[in-house]
C-alpha cells in the first residue's frame, strides 16, 4: 500500500462517520438548550414581563374638607387607661385649648368620574386613616389621576418618581412654562384636573429593591400648609414582572402603609376655624402661646396619637409574607425611627428592628412575622414615644389564633 492509501486508511478510522458527528452535535446542543433558554427564576420573570399588558390605570380622587380626631377613642390604647397628664397636653379640649379633633383637608376616593359616590374602604386599606388612597401602577403602565379639588382654596396633586411633563407637575413656580402648561399647579377651588404619569423602568424596583418600591404625592399649590392640612397618599410601582392584575406584588401577602409626622396644626390653613370651632372659649385664646402651639403638635402615625388606630387594622399572620411601606414627613422635628417588637424585617438590604426616616422619605421593609402576639410599634425618639407617636400591631397564628382565641385578620385578598 503507497503512503497515500495508507493515509486515507488511517483518517477513515480517525474521522467518526457523519451520522456520529450529526448525534453528538445534537446532544451537545441538547445539553446546552436549558442554559441557553432557561426556564429558571431569571427567564420566568423576564418571560412574565414579556407577557404583561401595560395598561391604563385612572384614579378618581377628590380633596374633600373633613373633621379628624386623632384620638377617637378618648383614652391610651397603649396604656389602655385614660389619659394622663401629659397625654392631655396634646389631646384634652379646654377654654383655650383645641383637643384632638381638627378640620382637616384630606384626598379621599370616588368611584368615576361624577365624584357622586365615595369609593369605600376594603379591610386591607382601613390602616391608611388620615393618608390618601394608594396610587398603583406597574412598569409600563399610564396612571391618570383625575383630580377635584373640593375644598374653599386651590389645590393640586404632585407625586414623585414617575414620570410626568410639564402640564402634570402640580407645582407652581417660575419655571418658564406658558398658560397651556399651569393648569395643574393650583386647580380652583370646585374646578377638575386630570393629571397624567407614565411609568417606566427607572420609576420601578432598582437592582436592590423588591417586586415593588414606594413613592408619595402629596399637594404643592402652598406646599407647607398643604402638607400640614393632610393632603398626602401614597404610591407604589411594582415590577412586571411580580405584577398580578391589580397591580400589587404577587410576591406579598399584605400591605401596610404608614406615614410619621408630627402634624403641626399651628401651620395648618385651618387654624383659625379649628380654634372658633372646638376651643371652648376661642376669644381668650393666644395663639402666640408656647403652650398652646405644643398642644397643636401631634405626633402621629396615619392621624393617630397613643395607640388609637385600631389594631385590628394592622393584623397578619404568622408566616405571611408582609410588606411595609413608611414615609417621613414635615420639618427638622421629623428624625423619625420606626421600631417593631417582637419581630424583624428587611431593609435596605439588611436585616432590623428599626428603621429612619426623614422629612419626604420613603422605606420599604419586608417582614415574614414568626412571632404571634399584640407588639408595639412606635418611633423610638423619646420625646416622640411621650408625644404619643406609638401604636400596636398584632401576629395570629397561621389558623387566626392568639392565644387560643380565634380572631380575623383583614382579607387583604379583597384587592387581588
Amino acid at each position: 500500500m503507497d503512503n497515500h492509501g495508507l493515509f486515507a486508511e488511517r483518517r477513515s478510522q480517525a474521522v467518526p462517520p457523519a451520522w456520529v458527528i450529526g448525534t453528538i452535535l445534537l446532544g451537545i446542543l441538547a445539553a446546552l438548550t436549558p442554559l441557553l433558554f432557561s426556564s429558571g427564576p431569571a427567564t420566568a420573570k423576564a418571560n412574565a414581563a414579556v407577557t404583561y399588558v401595560p395598561q391604563t390605570r385612572t384614579y378618581y380622587i377628590a380633596a374633600n374638607e373633613v373633621e379628624w380626631n386623632y384620638a377617637p377613642t378618648g383614652k391610651n390604647q397603649i396604656t389602655g387607661e385614660p389619659f394622663d397628664e401629659d397625654a392631655q397636653v396634646f389631646t384634652k379640649q379646654g377654654p383655650q385649648r383645641i383637643g384632638s379633633t381638627y378640620i382637616k383637608s384630606l384626598y379621599q376616593a370616588y368611584t368615576d368620574a361624577t365624584f357622586k359616590t365615595l369609593k369605600k374602604r376594603t379591610p386591607a386599606e382601613e390602616h391608611l386613616g388620615f393618608q390618601g388612597p394608594v396610587i398603583r401602577g406597574v412598569v409600563g403602565d399610564t396612571i391618570k389621576v383625575v383630580f377635584k379639588n373640593n375644598l374653599d382654596r386651590p389645590a393640586a396633586v404632585h407625586v414623585h418618581g414617575v414620570f410626568y411633563d410639564k402640564s402634570s407637575e402640580g407645582a407652581p413656580y417660575n419655571d418658564g412654562t406658558g398658560a397651556a402648561d399651569k393648569g395643574d399647579d393650583a386647580v380652583a377651588a370646585g374646578a377638575t384636573y386630570t393629571y397624567s404619569y407614565e411609568v417606566p423602568e427607572r420609576a420601578g424596583p432598582g437592582p436592590m429593591d423588591g417586586s415593588s418600591v414606594m413613592w408619595m404625592y402629596h399637594s404643592h399649590t402652598d406646599e407647607v400648609a398643604d402638607d400640614y392640612s393632610g393632603l398626602v397618599g401614597p404610591m407604589v410601582i411594582t415590577k412586571a414582572s411580580a405584577a398580578r392584575a391589580d397591580g400589587t406584588p404577587n410576591d406579598v401577602d399584605r400591605e401596610f402603609f404608614l406615614q410619621f409626622k408630627v402634624s403641626d396644626e399651628n401651620a395648618s390653613p385651618y387654624l383659625e376655624r379649628n380654634i372658633a370651632k372646638f376651643a371652648g372659649k376661642p376669644a381668650k385664646v393666644n395663639t402666640s402661646d408656647e403652650d398652646f402651639g405644643e398642644s397643636n403638635l401631634m405626633h402621629s402615625i396615619n392621624g393617630y396619637v397613643y395607640g388609637n388606630e385600631p389594631v385590628e387594622a394592622l393584623t397578619m399572620k404568622k408566616g405571611e409574607r408582609v410588606r411595609w411601606y413608611l414615609m417621613g414627613m414635615g420639618t427638622e422635628v421629623d428624625l423619625h425611627t420606626p421600631h417593631w417588637h417582637g419581630n424583624t424585617v428587611t431593609a435596605l438590604g439588611m436585616r432590623t428592628d428599626v428603621v429612619n426616616l426623614l422629612p419626604a422619605s420613603m422605606v420599604v421593609a419586608d417582614m415574614v412575622p414568626d412571632d404571634v402576639g399584640t407588639w408595639l410599634f412606635h418611633c423610638h425618639v423619646n420625646d416622640h414615644i411621650s408625644a404619643g407617636m406609638i401604636t400596636r400591631y398584632r401576629v395570629l397564628n397561621a389558623d387566626g389564633t392568639e392565644g387560643g382565641v380565634t380572631q380575623a385578620a383583614p382579607d387583604h385578598a379583597a384587592t387581588h
